[in-house]
């Protein structure tokens, strides 16, 4: 049995490689998904049939439970409150790997110095990863403040946590590995369970809301660390595979998304930057700008010959998607040329955007990244800006702008910008933006979802 389970678990190591290599195209990442999905049944089902199981029955409703929530939550949770579901099952992957590896701390009489370490990482990263990730979910879902949460000699005092943690887990390990687990290590071990849960608080509090994507990706690295942990607490070797892919693919994962924004890891975890709030624009506020109709945009747009849609979170709070598959139907019909310029971190998540319009049907063909955009804006008669803000504010060309360097989508530089927005108030990062106030830029003050069908309506009409 043991060879078979062997020759399983490669072949669901396989599966998870090619699925996350999948994943990495809109175009092959439902297949991606299912292959992955999987490797994961194939692993279960022959670790189970080998192990000597305490109880069936509880099994089977904790998988029965699971299926049904996982199934509910998969049909209700929105698409812009993605993010927070995907924060979450870090956090309770972290737990889990947590859990694993207390269990086996009270179930093991003696504890070996390399199972020992395995246990202690397994409790401080998969703590730190539950308590964060819930914050993380707390700032996505306006339960906790958006704005970095700040004090005084705050990065000292997180440091000192982290030592008083590794301490502790060489206590531990020490006192174990000489056979005196007793009270005094499980003391140990209830401390380290503490002050992770404290650390994943600390951590994560002085991250502003504009940052928090780049957290939950970070977070994600984490649990997987923590289950490779688990699995060399059991001895298990597919564990410790999907966990160091889970590991090093979120970590990758978060230096794309640090290099889309211009911005180190480090300056996202210890920068405080980004507000989240969404409380109104400065004092440029009060600017002049060029306020437009539904018809007016609509005449622009119809007598064009090129056209370029930047699709961003207003567009997936409002679901605007299928509206804007309509007036994309309709400027095609009328021989205007439309695309879609689509920024890597547009949204809550990489591909945010991919998927939304992919739910609408919208051919990827049609979509080009920001390397293939800016260079056709200079070219482009109308450029649509359907919720999209800190991803096309030209301050990141300004060196001492706080966003300054981060790349954007050139759409200033079109003949003519529509921007569908309900207000002038910024965007994530608390910055106005000045191509609210340029010349070649028409503000419709609407809602991204009756702005498209507007559009749509009164293009149709022309």
């Amino acid at each position: 049995m043991n060879h078979l389970q062997d020759l399983v678990y490669l072949v669901s190591a396989v599966l998870f490689v090619f699925g996350i290599r999948r994943l990495g195209s809109p175009a092959t990442a439902r297949s991606g998904n299912a292959l992955a999905a999987l490797g994961m049944l194939l692993a279960v089902v022959v670790t189970l049939l080998d192990r000597s199981i305490v109880s069936w029955s509880q099994l089977g409703l904790a998988i029965l439970l699971g299926s049904l929530l996982g199934t509910l939550l998969a049909r209700t949770v929105k698409m812009t409150d993605m993010p927070q579901l995907v924060g979450v099952f870090n956090g309770l992957g972290g737990g889990a790997s947590a859990l694993v590896a207390m269990a086996e701390f009270f179930r093991a009489s003696s504890i070996h110095v390399g199972s020992g370490v395995s246990m202690g990482l397994g409790v401080l990263v998969g703590g730190v990863t539950l308590s964060g990730s819930f914050v993380a979910f707390g700032k996505l879902q306006g339960f906790v403040t958006g704005r970095p949460v700040v004090w005084p000699l705050q990065k000292t005092l997180n440091l000192l946590l982290f030592l008083g943690g590794l301490m502790l887990l060489v206590l531990m390990v020490l006192l174990g590995s000489g056979g005196a687990a007793g009270d005094i290590s499980t003391t140990y071990l209830l401390g380290l369970v503490a002050i992770s849960l404290l650390l994943g608080v600390f951590l994560v509090l002085p991250i502003g809301g504009a940052d928090m994507p780049v957290v939950i990706s970070l977070l994600n690295s984490y649990s997987g660390l923590a289950a490779a942990a688990a699995g060399f607490v059991l001895g298990n070797m597919l564990l410790i595979i999907a966990g160091a892919l889970v590991g090093a693919s979120g970590l990758i994962l978060t230096q794309l998304m640090c290099r889309a924004m211009n911005r180190s890891l480090v300056n996202v975890a210890f920068g405080a930057f980004g507000g989240g709030d969404d409380t109104g624009a400065s004092g440029q506020e009060r600017k002049p700008v060029r306020q437009t109709t539904g018809e007016e945009a609509a005449l622009l747009l119809a007598f064009s010959q090129s056209v370029i849609i930047v699709p961003g979170y207003g567009l997936a709070v409002a679901q605007a998607q299928h509206e804007v598959r309509k007036l994309t139907d309709q400027l095609r019909e009328r021989g205007v040329q439309v695309r879609f310029a689509i920024h890597p971190v547009a949204g809550r998540m990489p591909g945010h955007m991919n998927v939304l319009l992919a739910e609408a049907d919208i051919s990827y063909d049609l979509l080009l990244d920001l390397e293939d955009a800016n260079p056709e804006f200079e070219r482009t008669d109308v450029v649509v800006v359907v919720g999209a803000n800190d991803v096309v504010n030209p301050l990141a060309r300004e060196p001492r702008s706080p966003i300054a360097g981060m790349p954007i989508l050139d759409v200033d530089k079109a003949r003519h910008v529509i921007v569908v927005k309900r207000s002038l108030s910024p965007g994530f990062a608390g910055l106005d933006n000045p191509l609210f106030y340029l010349e070649n830029t028409h503000m419709l003050f609407l809602d991204a979802k009756e702005a498209m069908g507007t559009l749509a309506r009164e293009v149709k009409e022309v």
